[in-house]
C-alpha cells in the first residue's frame, strides 16, 4: 500500500463521517449509520443537489488526501506492507465504531484532543500492533480526528429548508475546507502538535542555558555568599586532553592517511601526538566519553560546552557545534530513579519552563541531529546503575544516531572502552602543566576582578598578589604538582589571596585550610554579624558537614532534600548541649547561607559546592567515628576511594593499620578486585604520615606486583599514587620492554615535580622508538627551560619533532641543537621569527589563525621538504606562490577551513605531494591543472562536500589521487561527467554509488577504505 493510496482511504474515510455527521448527526440513529451516497440521497432534494454535494465531500476528501499523504510518506517508511495494511484498517475501523454524532462532538466541547480522549476510552483500539505500528496508528487517528472536528466546524450548519439557498452561496465547500485544514500545524510523530512554537521556545531555553549555567565557584573569601559565583565564560581556561582513539583533528587524519611510505615515520607522529587542547579533540568526534579525576574540571567543561552552545559562540574545530542546542544531564539526580525520557532531560536546567515546552521539542532536536547532550558524572552512580546508564544510552543512540553526546567519568568509574561499542571516543583530561597552570591564575584573577567587591585586598593590589603567586608557583616545584587540577588551583589562588605565602605542601593541608576559610574565618575574619551571633565555632560547624558528609556517601548519594539534611543537623545538635540553637532546619539554613560548601542545586535539594569536600569530611567523620571496618567493606568501590585515601590521611596510626592492612588482605584473598586494591593502597601513600616497618613491606609488595606499567590506563592511574611511587621506580630502563619503558616514562612525567624531572634526565640513553617518543612527549609536564636543558639538548632529535604545546617552549627550542623537526601547536605569529631557529627539515603548524604571510619561509627555513600549515576557519594565506621557491620544499599540507584561492599554488623544484585538508565546496580546485609535477594529491573535503573542479585534477594523468569525506556518488551523477584519467585513486570515507561496478574507469587503479 502506497503513502498516497492510504492517504487517500483516510481521507474518504473522515470526508464521508464528517457528511454523516453534518447530515445525519440529528436524526434517528439508523440514518446516522446510513452510508454517505444513502444520506444524501434521503437528506438532500433533487438529483443536481445531490451530485453537487458529493462533489463537495469528494474535494474535502482530496484536501484531506493532500495534508495526510506527507506525514504518511515519512512515517510508513520502518513498515512493511502487512504493516501499514494493518495500521490504515485499524485507524478506519476505530473511526467507523466511533460515536461521532453532535452530541458527542458537543460533550468534547469540539475538541480535538478531547474528542481522542474519548473515542479511545469507549472504542477498543486494533490488537496484534507492533511497537512502531501501535505507534503510527495512535498519531493517524489522533491526526484524523483533528481534520474532522475541523471540517465539521467549517460546514454550514444544515437547515433543510435553506439547504438550496447554502449549496448557491457556497461556491465550493472543498476548497474552503483545505483552506482551513492549510492552516493547522505540520504535525508528524515527532511534532504531534506542529512547530510553530519551537522557534520562541528555543529562544527563551537558550537565554535560560546561559544565564544559569554561566557561574563558577572561586572559592574565595566574601562577606556576600553570591558574589563567590563569578562568570565561567570570564573564568574558562582550556584544558588538554589525550586519548587512545586519537584525539580531533588528528584521528580524522589517521583515518585517511597520506599515501607517502617515505614519510611514514612523520605521519605516525602526526597523526598520534598527544596533548591537543579539549575543544580541539572534541571537535574530531561525535560521541565522546571523557575522563578526569576528582576535580579536573569535567563539570565545568560541559557547562562551559552548554553556555558557548546556547550563545552560538564556538570558534576553531567547534565552530562547526554553532546551531546545537545543549541538553545538559545530571546523572546524580537520577541515582536510585529511572533515567530521564528525552522530554525530562531539561528539568533539571530549564525546570521552571518544561511546562510551556511545546510537545515532543526535546525529541526533534534529538531527530534532527541539533542536540549537544552532555551526560555529567556517571561516576557519582552505584555500579549497576552505571550499567542502566550504558543501556540508556544505547537505546537513545538507536533511535537518534546523528546526536552528538559527551559523557563524563573519573577514570575507576569508567574504563577507556566502556562505551567503546557505542562507538564514544575516550578522552582524558590531563593535569595541568606549567603554562595551562599560570593561564589559569591569571584568568581566576581576572575573574576576581570582574567581581570587584568583597576581596581581602584592595582591588588595584590584585595584581601584586597574582605575580606573588606565579614566582611562588615558579620557585616552588611542589605547589606545581600540587595544584595539578582546575578545584585544586582555585583553592591555591584562594588561600594565597586571603593568607599570601602562607601556602600549603600537600592536598590535605589545601583542602583543610580552603575548608577552614570557606566554613568559618570568612565571616568571622570580618565581623559578619550573623556568624558572630550564630554560636556555632569552627568545630561544631565541621562536626556538622561531616555527619551530613558521611549520611549522604554512606547512602552512595551526593545530594539530599532539605528537610532530609535539617532531620540528620537536628539529630546531631541534640547531642551538642553547648549549641543554644536546636532546631536542625535553622542551623542547616545558616550553615547552606554563610558556610560556603553547601549549596542548593535545584529548590529544595541540597548539596556540597564540590564532591571533593564530601568526600574529605567523609573521610574525616570515618575515623573520627572509627568507621574504619566500613570503609575495608567498601574499598572496591569507586564511589570510595577518594574518601578511602583521605581518610588514610586523617586515621591515626592503629586506624592506618588497619585500613591499609585490611585492603591489603582483601586483595590477597579477592582476585577480582585485587588489582584495584593494591592500586587504593598505593594511592593511600600520598596522604598518610608513616606507616609501620611491617605495613610499609607489604605496601611495597604490594607496588612492585603494579609495576611495571604495561597498559595503556596504567600511567595514569599510577601517578594517583604520587610522589612515593618515584622511589619504585628504575633508575634505568635497560631491563623493561620497550612498551613497559614508554609507560614508566609517562607515568613519571604525569607525577611531575623536580624528583620527577630528575629521573627522566637518566633515562635519555634509551634509544627505544617508543621511549625517545614517551620522553619529548613529556615536556609539557614541566618548566620548558628546565626540561630543555636537562633531558632534550642531551637527546639526538634529528628525527623527532617535539610539539610546542606553547609560547614559553619556543626560546628553549632555540637551544635545541639537533633539532631538524618541529610541530607548533599553539597559535603561532609571525613566520620571520623562524629565522631564529636552526635549519629545519620538517615544519608544521596546526593552530594558524588569521591572514598567514608565507614570503619570509623561503629566507628563514630554505632546507625544509615538508610543510603543514593548518588552523582555525579564520586562517587564510599570503603569498602562497612563495612556497614555490623552497627548493628541498616535496610535500605540502594546507588545511582550506575557509575558501582559498590556490592560483597562486605552483610546483617547487622538488614538491611532488600536496594534501589538502578541511576542503570546502568553494574551493575551485580548477587551479591546480597546472601542478601537472605533482605525484599525489590528497583531497579531503568538509562534511561529504564536492569541491569545484573535481573533474580537472582528476583528468590529471600519472596522478595518485585520493580524496576523503567527499561525495563521489554525486560527483559522479554530475553533467558531463569525465571519468577520471589518474594512475590511482583512493577513497576514504566518501560518499559511494550503490552500484559498485559505477568506480570502474579504465587504466585506473581504485581502492576504497
Amino acid at each position: 500500500m502506497s503513502a498516497e493510496t492510504a492517504a487517500l482511504r483516510l481521507g474518504t474515510t473522515v470526508a464521508r463521517s464528517a457528511a454523516q455527521a453534518w447530515l445525519g448527526g440529528r436524526r434517528r440513529e439508523q440514518e446516522r449509520r446510513m452510508s454517505m451516497a444513502e444520506l444524501v440521497e434521503l437528506r438532500v432534494p433533487g438529483l443536481p443537489l445531490q451530485r453537487r454535494v458529493t462533489r463537495q465531500f469528494e474535494e474535502i476528501a482530496d484536501a484531506v488526501l493532500a495534508r495526510l499523504a506527507p506525514f504518511i510518506e515519512r512515517e510508513f517508511r520502518a513498515l512493511d506492507e502487512s504493516g501499514r495494511r494493518a495500521v490504515i484498517d485499524g485507524v478506519c475501523d476505530t473511526i467507523a465504531r466511533a460515536d461521532l454524532s453532535d452530541a458527542a462532538i458537543l460533550a468534547a466541547d469540539a475538541n480535538p484532543a478531547e474528542m481522542v480522549r474519548r473515542i479511545t476510552g469507549s472504542v477498543e483500539p486494533p490488537v496484534g500492533l507492533s511497537e512502531t505500528e501501535e505507534r503510527l496508528y495512535r498519531a493517524l487517528f489522533a491526526e484524523c480526528c483533528e481534520y474532522f472536528v475541523r471540517i465539521v466546524r467549517g460546514l454550514p450548519v444544515y437547515e433543510e429548508r435553506a439547504l438550496t439557498e447554502l449549496l448557491a452561496r457556497t461556491t465550493s465547500l472543498g476548497t474552503e475546507i483545505a483552506r482551513i485544514l492549510e492552516q493547522l500545524p505540520d504535525r508528524s510523530l515527532f511534532a504531534p502538535e506542529g512547530t510553530d512554537r519551537d522557534g520562541e521556545f528555543r529562544r527563551r531555553y537558550l537565554e535560560l542555558v546561559s544565564t544559569t549555567l554561566d557561574e563558577v565557584e572561586l572559592f574565595r573569601s566574601t562577606s556576600d555568599r553570591s558574589a563567590a559565583q563569578a562568570r565561567l565564560s570570564v573564568a574558562y581556561v582550556s584544558l588538554r586532553a589525550t586519548g587512545d582513539d586519537g584525539p580531533g583533528r588528528r584521528a580524522r587524519a589517521r583515518s585517511v592517511p597520506v599515501p607517502r611510505p617515505d614519510m611514514s615515520d612523520w605521519e605516525e607522529e602526526f597523526g598520534e601526538s598527544v596533548g591537543l587542547r579539549v575543544e580541539t579533540a572534541l571537535g574530531g568526534a561525535s560521541r565522546v566519553l571523557l575522563r578526569g579525576e576528582a576535580g579536573s574540571g569535567k563539570t565545568t567543561l560541559l557547562r562551559w560546552l552548554a553556555v558557548t552552545a546556547a550563545r552560538g559562540a564556538f570558534t576553531g574545530e567547534l565552530a562547526g557545534w554553532n546551531g546545537l542546542t545543549p541538553v545538559f544531564v545530571k546523572l546524580r539526580e537520577y541515582s536510585g530513579r529511572p533515567l530521564p525520557k528525552p522530554e525530562a532531560m531539561l528539568d533539571s536546567v530549564a525546570g521552571t519552563i518544561t511546562g510551556v515546552m511545546p510537545r515532543a521539542w526535546v525529541e526533534r532536536q534529538l531527530a534532527a541531529g541539533t542536540a549537544l547532550l552532555l551526560i555529567d558524572g556517571v561516576d557519582e552512580l552505584l555500579d549497576g546503575e552505571r550499567r542502566a546508564v550504558r543501556e540508556w544510552l544505547r537505546r537513545l543512540l538507536a533511535a537518534y544516531r546523528d546526536v552528538r553526546v559527551v559523557v563524563t567519568s573519573r577514570p575507576a568509574a569508567a574504563a577507556a572502552d566502556w562505551l567503546r561499542r557505542e562507538e564514544f571516543t575516550a578522552l582524558h583530561l590531563d593535569r595541568m602543566t606549567p603554562p595551562d597552570l599560570a593561564s589559569f591564575v591569571r584568568q581566576w584573577h581576572h575573574a576576581v576582578r570582574e567581581l570587584g567587591e568583597g576581596l581581602p585586598c584592595a582591588l588595584e593590589e590584585l595584581p601584586r598578589y597574582e605575580q606573588s603567586l606565579l614566582n611562588s608557583l615558579k620557585d616552588r616545584p611542589h605547589l606545581q604538582s600540587l595544584a595539578g587540577t582546575p578545584l585544586l588551583a582555585s583553592m591555591l589562588c584562594a588561600m594565597h589571596l586571603n593568607r599570601g605565602s602562607q601556602l600549603p605542601r600537600d592536598r590535605m593541608e589545601l583542602y583543610r585550610s580552603a575548608l577552614h576559610t570557606l566554613v568559618h574565618e570568612r565571616d568571622a575574619h570580618r565581623n559578619v554579624p550573623s556568624a558572630v551571633d550564630d554560636g556555632l565555632s569552627l568545630k561544631d560547624k565541621l562536626v556538622l558537614l561531616r555527619d551530613l558528609a558521611w549520611r549522604l556517601s554512606d547512602n552512595n548519594r551526593t545530594e539530599i532534600s532539605l528537610e532530609q539534611a535539617g532531620v540528620f543537623v537536628g539529630r546531631k545538635l541534640t547531642g551538642m548541649r553547648h549549641v543554644d540553637e536546636q532546631d536542625g532546619g535553622v542551623v542547616l539554613d545558616r550553615l547552606r547561607h554563610r558556610s560556603g560548601v553547601l549549596r542548593s542545586p535545584a529548590v529544595g535539594r541540597l548539596d556540597f559546592v564540590h564532591r571533593t569536600f564530601q568526600e574529605y569530611l567523609a573521610a574525616e567523620e570515618a575515623a573520627e567515628e572509627d568507621r574504619i571496618g566500613n570503609l575495608v567493606e567498601r574499598a572496591h568501590l569507586d564511589l570510595w576511594r577518594e574518601t578511602i585515601i583521605m581518610a588514610a590521611g586523617h586515621a591515626n596510626r592503629p586506624q592506618r593499620e588497619e585500613l591499609l592492612g585490611g585492603i591489603l588482605d582483601r586483595a590477597e584473598g579477592e582476585p577480582r578486585h585485587a588489582r584495584k586494591l593494591r592500586l587504593l593502597a598505593a594511592s593511600c601513600q600520598e596522604t598518610v604520615p608513616e606507616v609501620s616497618q611491617e605495613l610499609g613491606a607489604r605496601l611495597d609488595e604490594a607496588v612492585e606486583r603494579l609495576l611495571p606499567p604495561r597498559r595503556e590506563t596504567d600511567p595514569v592511574a599510577l601517578a594517583a599514587v604520587g610522589v612515593s611511587l618515584l622511589r619504585k621506580l628504575p633508575r634505568t630502563l635497560s631491563g623493561l620492554t620497550e612498551k613497559a619503558a614508554a609507560r614508566t616514562v609517562e607515568t613519571v612525567a604525569l607525577i611531575g615535580g623536580e624528583e620527577a624531572l630528575a629521573l627522566l634526565a637518566g633515562y635519555i640513553d634509551d634509544t627505544r622508538d617508543d621511549v625517545v617518543s614517551a620522553l619529548i612527549k613529556s615536556w609539557r609536564y614541566f618548566d620548558a627551560d628546565a626540561y630543555a636543558h636537562r633531558v632534550l639538548s642531551r637527546m639526538p632529535l634529528e628525527r623527532r619533532s617535539p610539539e610546542l604545546t606553547h609560547p614559553g617552549q619556543w626560546r628553549a627550542a632555540l637551544r635545541l641543537p639537533s633539532l631538524k623537526r618541529l610541530w607548533i601547536s599553539y597559535p603561532f605569529e609571525g613566520m620571520a621569527a623562524l629565522a631564529e631557529l636552526p635549519s629545519l627539515s620538517q615544519l608544521a603548524f596546526y593552530s594558524l589563525r588569521g591572514e598567514v604571510d608565507l614570503s619570509p619561509l623561503p629566507r628563514t627555513q630554505p632546507e625544509l621538504s615538508l610543510l603543514a600549515l593548518l588552523g582555525d576557519e579564520s586562517m587564510s594565506f599570503r603569498s602562497l606562490g612563495a612556497l614555490a621557491e623552497l627548493p628541498q620544499l616535496s610535500m605540502l599540507i594546507l588545511g582550506l577551513n575557509g575558501v582559498c584561492d590556490l592560483s597562486e599554488l605552483r610546483s617547487g623544484p622538488k614538491l611532488t605531494h600536496l594534501s589538502l585538508w578541511d576542503v570546502p565546496e568553494g574551493v575551485d580546485l580548477g587551479a591546480l591543472s597546472d601542478c601537472s609535477g605533482f605525484d599525489g594529491l590528497d583531497i579531503f573535503g568538509q562534511q561529504k562536500c564536492l569541491p569545484r573542479g573535481l573533474d580537472t585534477v582528476a583528468a590529471l594523468p600519472g596522478l595518485a589521487l585520493s580524496l576523503g569525506n567527499v561525495d563521489v556518488a554525486t560527483w559522479l551523477r554530475s553533467p558531463g561527467f569525465v571519468p577520471p584519467k589518474v594512475r590511482s585513486l583512493s577513497l576514504y570515507d566518501c560518499v559511494l554509488p550503490e552500484a559498485p561496478d559505477a568506480l570502474d574507469f579504465p587504466g585506473v587503479d581504485v581502492h576504497v577504505h
